[in-house]
């Protein structure tokens, strides 16, 4: 290897350096608080899952979105894409021992194999929220909310919109046009691409899928619908898939959330597991890729061999977050705060600066210990860079006296204290 080799991480990967760790941290710490004041138990799964369950789930194509790989007894292994897989893997291992319904949270680092966009890496981690077994739209509620809680504390709650829709409704209006019902799979995941792909792919994708002109045509009249009072008047009246997406609604306001909603017939998700209503949270000036979504699967469980349950499911990814957060210029402080500094000047003080860091952060104060003997200038050079609220230099004078000056680094301001006093214990 050359000496001017350098290495850099795979395309697609990430490096965390410690002001990056800070964004990453305060990410984690919303979606935990959001997620365990709504009452969902933390789990995990391990990062390597059987190639098998993930094309139960997303089909053979997903082997060309995803890492796999043989391990050394030849058999076929995949970096995890998503956490849904593992969750009904899990829940269907133990389902007989399971109180249900659950409700689970995961903050999962995930792997997919596609190009990359602004917001979309090869690596992310996801917050995954999912209710299992519980078939009130409740379930949709409290997970819609929670994601919502999550932005409030990270400071854009104002930044945010739901749309939301019910593949149902969207079948009864595909069979009223005259899809049908055996189409409708393909015409949901061809669908899900305007957007992506200019409407002129997009209907070739639709008439390779089996549909007629004319139903191609009556597909994309579907999409312009602007709202509910719309749907239901092509369908002469409300249906229970219209109903449901009413009743989604009232709940939500409950929650305070009504202003951040909206119906959207374009609301899809090409995942062939859903079966009910599926929602997608966008900046409100939906200048960047989704933040969030997810809906109701019923056939997960049943798929990989566990006994049917019906639940909802929320995936939220940290890559566009953090580029909102950004755009909003909101993003967390990148230095770490701590309470102390302290510093010595010969090795005579170091056992008092170890005595003394050592009570401090037994009273959960955050403290950096200098490591080695330096002059004061140094010291308070290197303390004023690194968010230090208060900083104690030791010197030989002070082991003398017996005493410290804690120096407040924002006003200048200087206190001084016993070295026995701050390495007494408090009662």
């Amino acid at each position: 290897m050359s000496a001017e080799t350098t290495f850099t991480a795979p395309r697609g990967m990430r490096d965390f350096y410690p002001t990056d760790m800070t964004v990453r941290q305060a990410i984690f710490k919303a979606w935990t608080d959001a997620a365990r004041a709504s009452g969902f138990d933390a789990y995990d799964a391990c990062v390597v899952e059987s190639l098998d369950l993930l094309k139960r789930k997303g089909g053979e194509e997903i082997v060309d979105q995803i890492y796999c790989f043989k391990d050394k007894s030849d058999r076929d292994l995949a970096l995890r894409a998503e956490m849904t897989p593992s969750l009904a893997r899990m829940v269907a291992a133990k389902q007989n021992e399971l109180v249900f319904p659950l409700k689970w949270y995961a903050i999962a680092q995930c792997f997919r194999y596609e190009r990359m966009s602004r917001g979309r890496k090869r690596e992310h981690y996801q917050w995954n929220l999912d209710i299992v077994g519980e078939k009130s739209l409740l379930a949709e509620a409290e997970v819609i909310a929670t994601a919502l809680d999550a932005l409030r504390r990270l400071g854009l709650g104002d930044a945010v919109s739901v749309r939301i829709n019910n593949r149902a409704l969207l079948a009864e209006l595909l069979e009223k046009t005259g899809v049908p019902r055996d189409h409708h799979a393909a015409a949901f995941l061809a669908l899900d691409k305007r957007g992506k792909i200019d409407d002129e792919a997009l209907g070739t994708l639709l008439r390779d899928s089996g549909l007629s002109p004319e139903a191609v045509d009556a597909a994309f009249r579907l999409l312009q619908v602007q709202t509910l009072e719309e749907a239901e008047s092509l369908l002469g009246g409300p249906t229970p898939a219209s109903q449901a997406l009413r009743e989604l609604f009232d709940l939500l306001a409950l929650f305070g959330c009504a202003g951040a909603i909206r119906f959207d017939i374009s609301v899809i998700r090409g995942l062939g597991y859903y079966t009910g209503i599926v929602f997608e949270g966008f900046d409100s000036g939906h200048t960047l890729r989704a933040l969030f979504g997810g809906g109701r699967y019923d056939n997960l469980l049943g798929d990989i061999g566990g006994r049917p349950e019906t639940a909802v499911g929320l995936g939220f990814g940290d890559v566009v977050v953090a580029e909102l957060l950004s755009d909003r210029g909101v993003l967390p402080s990148a230095v770490e705060s701590r309470d102390f500094a302290i510093g010595f000047m010969t090795e005579a003080q170091r056992a008092d600066a170890i005595s003394i860091a050592y009570a401090l952060r037994r009273q959960e104060q955050r403290v950096d210990l200098g490591l080695h003997a330096e002059k004061p200038k140094n010291f308070f050079a290197r303390a004023g860079k690194g968010g230090v609220a208060r900083a104690i230099y030791i010197g030989p004078d002070d082991t003398a006296r017996g005493t410290v000056r804690i120096k407040n680094l924002a006003d200048r301001s200087e206190t001084e204290t016993t070295i026995v006093a701050l390495t007494t214990p408090t009662p």
